[in-house]
Parts: structure tokens; C-alpha cells; sequence
């Protein structure tokens, strides 16, 4: 049975963290350090990123049963469930597939609608990089330079590359599988699946991805769902304005 790899931290009720599309737990280390002082913290890698097995399927509804083989794995109950961008359609997903195993789910800067394919850029970016000549991390940055202008997207991105003990590198996400199904990714929850605990959705201030038209249909999703905003923030809430994303998400958490 594969199951997904995880990085545990701290001790008390799980609190499970998912990461977005290219990239993996270690992103959320930081905060995970301060979540861990009250929770025991799991740090997952979704299929194909990080380290978790690569496989030829990608959708919301395998993910979410990778979450479920993680947590029946580890033993686990009463979950806290915290998702940014594509890990919080599969913790949407997920809590609306299996609530009773869920405590509470935390879902950032996304919304349950349908999101057309935007990753472009990227995808030709990362697909441009050929580990059969690159010989050092810095030449893969001279290439993804000529699609990307934005430091911090190439920074993040760069995390992914991993040195083989040979010496050759490669990324440690399924490119390929991901490409295939990259229209997966903006796929929109079920009409009919509704998740009938709390739940807070977080969005940042300068982002779009939480529209006020997305309000309604999180309601019809998640009926007891709070919407709270993270100030000075766009997408990437957590890392932008990390102070205020950690101090709402643990009023939730703690009431």
C-alpha cells in the first residue's frame, strides 16, 4: 500500500497541513513549528510532489483517499484539517467525503468553484529544464529566469530540486503526470457534497481567488463556514503575512 510521506511535529491532536500545486510540507516548516507547540503537526506530501510515491493518477478524489489510507495508517481521529490552494480543494474533498473523521477544517485562499488552467508559464518553465545537461542548481534557475520574473515563484519552485547520489538532479514532483492532469487541479466540488462542521476559509487581501460571488457557494458547501481575510497578503497568505494567518487560524483552532 503506498502511503503518502509525512513529517510529524509535536505531540497532541493532529493537525494535518496540505500544500499547493509543485510544492510540498516542508513549505509550511516555519509555521508548522509554532502549530506544533499545541498540536502534533503532519506535514504531508501529496501524490506525486515531494517525497510521496509519483503515479500516473492525479485527482481530488485519489488525493483525498491518500489522506484517508495517511490517517487510518497512523491511527488517527478527530483530525484538524488545514489545506492552501490545491491542498484545500483535496481537504474539501476530503472532509466532504469522510466529515465524521474530520474535527475541523481550515481552507486557504480557495474556493469549491471551478478554476480554469492558469499554471501556464510554469509548467513551460519547468518543462524548458534539461537535467540531462544541468550540472549545477543554478543553471536550472538560469532557465526557469527566461519564463519567470517573479524571485520568490522561482525560489519556490527551486525547492523541488533534488541532487540523486550519482550527482544527476531532477524535481521531486511527477511533472509529467502533473501536465497530463493539470486540468484536474481547478476542478470544481460536487454540487450536491456538503461538510456540516465548522469550518474557516482564509483569504488574502490582494488575492482573487475568494471572490465575493465565492461566499455563496462555500455557504452551500459548508454551511457553518467563517470567511476571514489575512491583511496585506495575496495567494501565498501564509508565507506573506505569516503572523496574522497563524493568529487566526489558532483563535479557530482553539475554540
Amino acid at each position: 500500500m503506498n502511503v503518502l510521506h509525512g513529517n510529524v511535529l509535536g505531540e497532541g491532536e493532529p493537525l494535518i497541513i496540505l500544500h499547493g500545486l509543485f510544492g510540498m510540507g516542508d513549505n509550511w516548516k516555519t509555521l508548522a513549528n509554532k502549530y506544533a507547540e499545541d498540536f502534533q503537526v503532519h506535514l504531508i506530501d501529496q501524490r506525486n510532489h515531494g517525497r510521496s510515491f509519483h503515479s500516473d493518477g492525479f485527482s481530488y478524489e485519489l488525493m483525498a483517499t491518500d489522506l484517508r489510507k495517511y490517517i487510518a495508517f497512523h491511527e488517527l481521529e478527530n483530525v484538524n484539517l488545514l489545506g492552501h490552494s490545491m491542498g484545500g480543494k483535496t481537504a474539501m474533498f476530503f472532509s466532504t467525503h469522510f466529515e465524521e473523521v474530520v474535527k475541523k477544517l481550515i481552507v486557504a485562499d480557495i474556493s469549491p468553484r471551478y478554476y480554469a488552467p492558469h499554471h501556464q508559464i510554469i509548467t513551460k518553465a519547468l518543462q524548458a529544464v534539461d537535467f540531462s545537461k544541468v550540472k549545477q542548481r543554478t543553471e536550472v534557475e538560469d532557465v526557469l529566469k527566461e519564463y519567470i520574473s517573479d524571485f520568490g515563484i522561482r525560489q519556490f519552485l527551486l525547492k523541488n530540486v533534488n541532487r540523486r547520489e550519482d550527482g544527476t538532479y531532477h524535481f521531486r514532483f511527477n511533472l509529467e503526470s502533473i501536465v497530463e492532469h493539470i486540468e484536474e487541479v481547478g476542478k470544481p466540488l460536487a454540487d450536491h457534497t456538503v461538510y456540516n462542521k465548522p469550518a474557516l476559509f482564509v483569504r488574502g487581501e490582494n488575492s482573487d481567488y475568494i471572490t465575493l460571488e465565492d461566499e455563496i457557494l462555500i455557504k452551500h458547501h459548508f454551511p457553518l463556514a467563517k470567511i476571514e481575510t489575512v491583511r496585506n497578503a495575496g495567494h501565498w497568505l501564509h508565507a506573506e503575512n505569516p503572523t496574522e494567518f497563524y493568529k487566526l487560524t489558532m483563535d479557530y483552532l482553539r475554540n
